[in-house]
């Protein structure tokens, strides 16, 4: 026998860090949220790719991690009390006849809302695997993918594979960590911010870090032990011992079931208005990286703003015969009390 539906205001499908503003921003109107994520944890990017990553472009806040900054939003919203749904997908969407949405998840869970908001980020984001067919036996155990506790490279000899920002924040971060350190990428040109290539060189320069233009082309080792790579160069092929890979060869995004749910898109990218975020489906709203309009910046403080304006316009939803009067946290006693801080 099916479980009843879970009836709620808002069903939130993302539980990164702009989903999790959402509830804030939905819960001082007085709407309560449930959330859905794919992954197993709250956090979104923050936590799953770069948790210890640093973070400097959130207004008043000079550095956080990313693991940091979503401890905050959590700590947030406590007053709220949030219904997290993790490890399931939202696969279907559909209008209901009385109004409103119904939202599946692969676990069977069904949401009933007057309003939905698609806080998934860019989708579900896979990193780009090194294209060799001895790699996955060293997967998880030599090469890897995301660096998720810097700790558990200290020591190690690091062979970075790439030349985007993640690449080379990695190389900085682990370098005072790492016994033996380098880096592999294709040509003497870099993708990342000129600030980090300027300090990859001048490390270079000091014999901290080597540099190996090139490609590569095998892995060396046995029961998932590295113990060097092949390297393609322009000179021919060498051998670098090593014990570790990290390859930031970029992320590819998958939309998933989203891309079949009717809504406007511009490629990957949800296409939504700004007054309010609401996508070409009435009460449906999109917010975060995964919209797109006019002058789009891809920013954690812009999907803040994309949240504000969207629980304003979702309130007309769940409430439709209440006004909605504006009011400031710093001056009004009914949200203060909303907060716990009366």
């Amino acid at each position: 026998m099916a479980s009843q539906p879970v009836r709620t205001d808002l069903v939130i499908i993302g539980a990164g860090p702009v989903g999790l503003f959402a509830v804030f921003e939905a819960g001082l109107l007085g709407m309560s949220c449930h959330l859905v994520d794919n992954l197993d944890k709250i956090g979104g990017q923050c936590a799953e790719l770069y948790p210890e990553k640093p973070i400097y472009d959130i207004p008043a806040v000079p550095v956080c991690t990313g693991q940091e900054l979503i401890d905050r939003l959590t700590r947030q919203i406590e007053p709220f009390e949030p219904q997290f749904h993790l490890r399931q997908q939202a696969e279907k969407l559909e209008p209901r006849e009385e109004g409103g949405w119904r939202v599946t998840t692969s676990a069977g869970t069904v949401f009933e809302a007057p309003a939905v908001v698609i806080a998934a980020g860019a989708g579900s984001f896979v990193p780009r695997r090194m294209p060799l067919p001895e790699a996955a036996a060293f997967e998880d155990r030599s090469l890897f993918y995301v660096v998720r506790r810097r700790e558990d490279f200290r020591g190690r000899d690091i062979l970075v594979a790439g030349g985007g920002d993640s690449a080379l924040d990695w190389l900085l971060e682990l370098e005072p960590l790492a016994g033996d350190l380098a880096i592999v990428h294709r040509r003497d040109e870099f993708r990342a911010s000129p600030d980090s290539v300027a300090r990859m060189r001048s490390l270079i320069e000091a014999g901290r870090i080597t540099l190996h233009i090139g490609q590569i082309v095998g892995l060396e080792g046995t029961d998932g032990r590295l113990e060097a790579v092949r390297i393609r160069n322009p000179e021919g092929e060498i051998r670098h011992p090593c014990d570790t890979v990290l390859a930031f060869y970029g992320l590819k995004m998958e939309l998933g079931p989203i891309a079949e749910w009717g809504l406007d898109l511009d490629r990957n990218h949800i296409r939504v208005d700004t007054a309010a975020f609401e996508t070409n489906l009435p009460g449906v709203f999109a917010i975060g990286d995964i919209c797109t309009y006019p002058g789009k910046l891809k920013l954690i403080l812009s999907g803040f703003h994309e949240a504000a304006l969207m629980s304003r316009k979702a309130f007309t939803y769940c409430f439709p015969d209440k006004r909605l009067v504006f009011r400031h946290t710093t001056s009004s006693t009914d949200l203060q009390k909303k907060l716990g801080v009366a």
